[in-house]
């Protein structure tokens, strides 16, 4: 199958690499152009814009940076919109806004296409070895019969949601679970730190019991370690939870650990949300 991805950053590059594996033709775009090099080499296309890929490819998928840069990709002067085909699929695997996600499919059905939303969760580690989870909103029939047998190169649990949106939804259901088990990382290392016990060792005896959650596991060496490389970017990460209190202010409900977490990680310097990875938390607590 004809394919085109594009945003080949973190997680992107490893996604679109599997597809390669899985025998598709693919096709790349990427700002940054050099983040695209190990893709041609392995025998993708490049594409000069991203507007482009509708014209070579059947299907589409997009992961990018902030809900600005997915509807200037799609709905923009020169986004997706303006060259995509009655009966193509376009997939953002993106976390954005639920409510753009749902504009996003309304404009596209109105030309014959269809635009799903699958945002995905597993970080850097869960895009290399392919086994992310992904939460699926959008068109069922298109998601079943196109889409799924793609997304089964990239992960290993995958879940459809409902209509347009509902992909997203999840998504920030799952960041609010993230926000809480990171600061309680960091927390119990803090702890563990101040009364003197060897953190290497607290690390090994907690994550395999009940203390035990992912964020342990996948960033908790990362922390005694001091290896801040991002397998998820802080900033990133605020976006998500900035659009997880969007969508609470809507409901008028109050999350405290989320708002907390929150505030903890836009205290953290400039620099280190830009290009840290969400273990970075710990320099919050000094550890």
């Amino acid at each position: 199958m004809k394919i085109a991805w594009i945003g080949t950053g973190v997680m992107g590059n490893s996604m679109a690499g599997h597809l390669i594996d899985a025998g598709h033709e693919l096709f790349v775009f990427n700002r940054t152009k050099s983040k695209t090099d190990n893709l041609v080499s392995r025998g993708a296309t490049l594409l000069k814009e991203a507007k482009e890929a509708p014209l070579f490819a059947d299907v589409i998928f997009t992961i990018v940076g902030y809900p600005k840069d997915v509807e200037d990709v799609y709905l923009g002067e020169n986004g997706l919109i303006t060259t995509a085909k009655k009966g193509q699929v376009f997939v953002d695997m993106t976390t954005s806004s639920p409510t753009l996600a749902e504009k996003i499919s309304s404009e596209f059905l109105k030309v014959g296409a269809y635009a799903l939303d699958l945002p995905v969760t597993g970080g850097d580690i869960g895009a290399k070895n392919a086994t992310l989870s992904i939460m699926a909103g959008g068109d069922k029939k298109v998601f079943q019969e196109v889409v799924l047998p793609l997304v089964e190169k990239l992960g290993t649990s995958i879940t459809y949601f409902g209509e347009a949106g509902k992909g997203q939804y999840t998504k920030l259901a799952n960041q609010i679970a993230i926000a809480t088990t990171m600061v309680s990382v960091a927390e119990s290392f803090k702890f563990a730190k101040e009364v003197g016990l060897d953190l290497e060792s607290f690390f090994k005896t907690v994550s395999a019991g009940s203390g035990g959650s992912f964020s342990m596991t996948s960033y908790g060496p990362r922390i005694l370690n001091n290896d801040f490389k991002p397998g998820s970017f802080v900033h990133h990460f605020i976006k998500d939870m900035k659009l997880a209190l969007e969508e609470c202010e809507k409901m008028n409900i109050k999350l405290p650990g989320l708002e907390t977490t929150y505030k903890i990680y836009n205290e953290l310097e400039e620099e280190v949300r830009n290009t840290n990875g969400t273990q970075a938390i710990s320099k919050w607590y000094k550890l």
